[in-house]
This record gives structure tokens, sequence and C-alpha cells, in this order.
């Protein structure tokens, strides 16, 4: 298995989504599950655009667990960073969406929170070689609402500034995986700073540091060389360094949003692996952001995270025929 260029940590879970759009969790009757979980779909986006990529995390020894680490494989993600836990289950979201798309996280089912396998990820388990030789590590901040995978994560952090690997953070809040949101916003906060990008939603950097303009967050955060804020339909607002602007994004039929923003991270880190950030003008970083937009953008048109995800020639088909509004 070759050696990942960027690295992904956090979870590998099963997204049950709502087969009847429009209706409350209690209303639904019936689930279809699709591989997820954040750092995952970034890896998979990343590879099928021509960027390898290796996963870490932590799965049950279960049904589950087996077919996403099997669903890695063949998607040619490096899976030498998997851990498997004898007793905790592979995490399970349930997921409703609206009409038009959208989807809100419902909860775990039988399960509490912290009883799944991902919120087990071992510090003294992590693949240190695979730092050693990549160049990113992205991660979200789910993993820290726990103590051991948290612990993991601080891990991962330190072995990637020994590395000298350049970290991306998702911030990807999610309130259903947090018992007490000013807790979580403190501990996000505390591990920020050390990122050199981030990404985040409008309303979590409403939440974060009640602004939306990326510029103001960048002052903030001054190791950071990016920061960008995503609006769905909306698009992106960004500050790159030193550049600034909005890309308004792209007009599809939308199926599923699911995944989009993991896409969206993973188009920017395969652009970003090929440029030279001395030399990035206004034009050079508003294509990069149009490409990263232009994945994200091509995976709601598809049910599920993974499945949904284009290849590079079809986000260049797509960018070469789509003219943003």
């Amino acid at each position: 298995m070759s050696d990942p260029h960027v690295l992904c940590l956090g979870e590998v879970l099963f997204d049950c989504l709502a087969d009847q759009p429009g209706r409350e969790f209690v209303e639904v009757d019936s689930w279809t599950p699709y591989p997820g979980g954040a750092p995952a779909n970034v890896a998979c986006a990343l590879v099928k655009l021509g960027t390898s990529a290796g996963f870490i995390g932590c799965v049950g020894m279960d049904a589950p667990g087996q077919q996403l680490v099997a669903l890695l494989r063949q998607t040619h993600v490096n899976v030498e960073g998997i851990q498997e836990h004898p007793q905790a289950p592979t995490r399970q979201v349930y997921v409703t969406r609206t009409l038009g798309g959208d989807r809100t996280f419902a909860g775990f089912g039988e399960y509490d929170t912290s009883a799944f396998a991902d919120t087990q990820l071992q510090v003294d388990q992590l693949p240190t070689d695979l730092f050693a030789r990549a160049d990113f590590l992205i991660l979200g901040t789910l993993e820290l609402a726990y103590p051991q995978s948290a612990a993991a994560v601080q891990q991962a952090m330190e072995l990637a500034h020994q590395y000298q690997m350049q970290i991306l953070i998702d911030v990807n809040w999610r309130p259903v995986f947090w018992g007490d949101p000013e807790i979580a916003r403190q501990v996000i906060l505390h591990r920020i700073p050390t990122a050199d990008y981030l990404k985040l939603a409008e309303e979590e950097a409403l939440w974060l540091w009640d602004t939306t303009d990326p510029q103001q967050v960048a002052k903030q955060l001054p190791q950071t060389k990016g920061v960008l804020i995503t609006a769905g339909e909306k698009g992106c607002t960004y500050y790159l360094q030193g550049v600034s602007g909005h890309h308004p994004g792209f007009v599809v039929d939308v199926v599923d949003t699911t995944g989009a923003g993991d896409a969206f991270v993973a188009g920017f880190v395969h652009q970003l692996r090929s440029v030279d950030l001395s030399t990035l003008d206004s034009e050079s970083v508003e294509k990069m952001i149009a490409y990263a937009n232009a994945v994200g953008a091509l995976t709601t048109t598809k049910a599920g995270a993974i499945a949904a995800q284009p290849l590079a020639d079809e986000v260049e088909t797509f960018l070469r025929t789509h003219i943003h509004p």
C-alpha cells in the first residue's frame, strides 16, 4: 500500500439516511445506511481526485466496521492506521432530510454517543511512520468530545508539527456529539490556533467568533495561513495568504447534501498540494476555491457521501461547462 500524502484522522461510520425526506425522526418508516464520517469522506474524495490519502480511526469488530474498512481499501485509501475495538460497536448516525436535501443529525439509536469504537482511538497505536512521510493532516473536532480520542488528536497534531506536516481543521461541530455546547466551544477554540488552515460553516464562525468574515477570524489566528467559511448553496468566503474574496458556488440539482463540506475540503487540499503559496494571486486563489466548490456541488447531486464523490475528470468537465452565477 503506497504512502499517503494526506492523513485524515477521526470517525468512519454509517449515515443512516431517512428514506422519507421531509419527515421528523419518529415519522420515518425506513433508513438506508451510507458509508460516511467526515475524515473518511475526505480521504476517499482525495483519492478519487488523484491525491493519495490514509485514514486513521477506530472501528468495532463487527460487520459494519468490516464493511467500512473494506470500502476504504476498495477506494485505495491507506488503512494502516485503522484500529479495532473488541467490544465497542462501529458508530451509526441517523440522519433526517428536508425535501430540499438538507440533513439533520437525529441521534444514535439505542446507544449513547460515547459508546462507539471511534471514541476509543489509542494514542500508542498511531502510525508514526505514516506521519513521517505525509504532507498534510486533516482533522475534525468530533473526537475531541471523548477523552481517549481527544488524546489521540493531540498526539497526532504533535506528530504533524514534529514532521513539518501542514494541518487543516474542519470544525464540523455537531451538538449531538457533545453534552455541553460551551465546553465544546472552549475545547475547539483551544485546538484551532495551531492549524495552518481552517474550514468552517457560517454558523460555526458565528458560534466561535461572532463573525462570518474570514479575514477577521484570521486576525485572531496569527499562525493560520487560510480561513474558509462555507455557506452551502451560497458558496464560500475565504482568506488565503492575504487574498480574500467570495465564490458564489454553483447551481446544481441537489439530492443530498451529506458530505458536501468534506468534498469541498478534499478539493481544496488537492489543489493546495500543487501550488506554490508564495506565488498565489487573487486569480489563482479564486480558481482553487472554484475547484473546491465544484467538488462539493457535484457530491450533492447523488445520495450518500462517499458514493457521490466525483472523479477528477468529472470535476474538470463540470468546471468547463458551468459558469457560476
